[in-house]
């Protein structure tokens, strides 16, 4: 339990908050680069900032402020140059760096004036990583964006999803630190939704706790295995300071503000033997519903799920009225941790999880479990034959809404056909 005070400071994320200035020493996944093949522009809300991210005519990707220092027109409807991003309304110029490089009534009236020399708008720096593209709010100098292992992995259809969850980011991070919700929710309940048969799958036996440099890992024995199978030896991570990695994806929850999260998914699938080798020219970004056409919360798919519990809590969660258990040793762990790192800033201490030597940043390795499944070369007919792979190949059960176009794209990738998933959720196994 916390108090009222502690749970705003844990939840709050606008600028000058303790957790805001926390989370803006991090990079943060915010769009998918294959978005800008059509767009010019948009709209991003993130830390509870408006801003505008584009890609100039160059090719370079820019995130400044939604709206003018001129009149505060709306930047999203401006127009993209060879160097920046121009004002629809006086045609005011801004590049990258938030210096106004043009006037156009200022430069040709007043020349000798120069007053665009003078006028800066908010802006942060971004990079493309893994298909995704990274926003830095933070001050400088800034840690180096995460070279995560699987960024680099051959052979792989990857595609990214995205979703708008309204609740608070907080609950939805505890989520991934969190092992006994996917017994009871993504296979006891998640099962009795699709079969209506009151069956209990594998109870937890046991479950651990560690902390390492980039997070968390959760270790587990269930019902059927021992102390040797790798979900206790290895564990899986929550990854620092809102990530989860589960071995062929990444998630994140990136506050919008304080109110809502922008649920990233990165998901790699290991082609067959017989599509290798497998170059993919570009990702695919596409975005989930969290609701159906009647305002129901979807509940059909893992993360649907997960959203669905998070929603659930109210959007932003009364910690204040909970009691926590034995299973919430790692919430407790993760918490303690928040509040120390928040101490370690104000006093400009290091932080948590930052890499800033660029040695160390080359194919960065992460705890994997099972990790044979996701990176092993297998035929096709060996992935059909596998009760428990299959499915991952077959259909996308993590998120529902998956668009045919990407779908088209996973089956040629696979040579399996992709098709809408209604199957029911099965744990991982070697």
């Amino acid at each position: 339990m916390l108090t009222p005070e502690q749970n705003k400071t844990l939840t709050q994320v606008g600028k000058g908050t303790p957790m805001g200035e926390l989370l803006r020493c991090y990079w943060m996944p915010i769009a998918g680069a294959s978005e800008f093949d059509e767009l010019k522009t948009k709209d991003v809300k993130i830390l509870g900032e408006d801003l505008v991210l584009y890609k100039d005519l160059s090719g370079h990707f820019g995130l400044i402020d939604k709206n003018c220092v001129h009149r505060r027109a709306d930047l999203s409807a401006g127009m993209v140059e060879n160097s920046g991003l121009r004002c629809h309304y006086h045609g005011w110029l801004f590049d990258a760096k938030g210096h106004c490089l043009e006037q156009p009534y200022e430069d040709t009236a007043h020349p000798e004036i120069n007053s665009k020399s003078r006028i800066r708008i908010k802006a942060y720096p971004v990079q493309v990583k893994g298909g995704l593209i990274w926003a830095y709010l933070g001050e400088s100098p800034a840690p180096l964006l995460a070279d995560w292992e699987p960024f680099s992995w051959d052979n792989g259809f990857t595609q990214i999803v995205i979703s708008s969850v309204p609740c608070n980011w907080f609950q939805c991070q505890e989520n991934s630190i969190d092992p006994v919700h996917f017994e009871w929710m993504h296979e006891n309940w998640g099962n009795r939704l699709r079969t209506g048969k009151a069956e209990f799958g594998a109870k937890h036996l046991k479950i651990d706790f560690k902390e390492f440099e980039y997070g968390f890992t959760y270790h587990r024995i269930k019902e059927g295995f021992d102390e040797s199978d790798e979900a206790w030896q290895v564990g899986r991570v929550c990854l620092w300071p809102n990530g989860f990695f589960l071995g062929e994806h990444f998630e994140w929850r990136v506050p919008i503000d304080d109110e809502n999260t922008l649920s990233v998914t990165w998901k790699f699938t290991r082609v067959p033997r017989e599509k290798e080798p497998y170059h993919q020219k570009s990702i695919p970004t596409w975005y989930g519903p969290v609701f159906d056409a009647s305002g129901k919360p979807i509940d059909t798919h893992v993360m649907n799920q997960d959203f669905l519990a998070w929603m659930g809590q109210g959007q932003i969660a009364d910690r204040s009225k909970e009691q926590l258990s034995a299973s919430d040793k790692g919430i407790i762990m993760m918490r303690k941790r928040f509040f120390e790192e928040i101490k370690l800033l104000s006093n400009k201490k290091a932080l948590k999880g930052q890499i800033t030597d660029p040695q160390m940043n080359k194919a960065v390795k992460l705890p994997m479990v099972y990790g044979h499944q996701v990176t092993q070369s297998r035929s096709i007919e060996d992935i059909k034959n596998h009760k428990t792979l299959y499915p991952f190949y077959k259909s996308y059960i993590f998120q529902a809404g998956q668009p045919s176009w990407v779908m088209d794209m996973a089956s040629e990738a696979f040579g399996i056909e992709v098709e809408e998933f209604n199957g029911i959720v099965k744990p991982r196994e070697s």
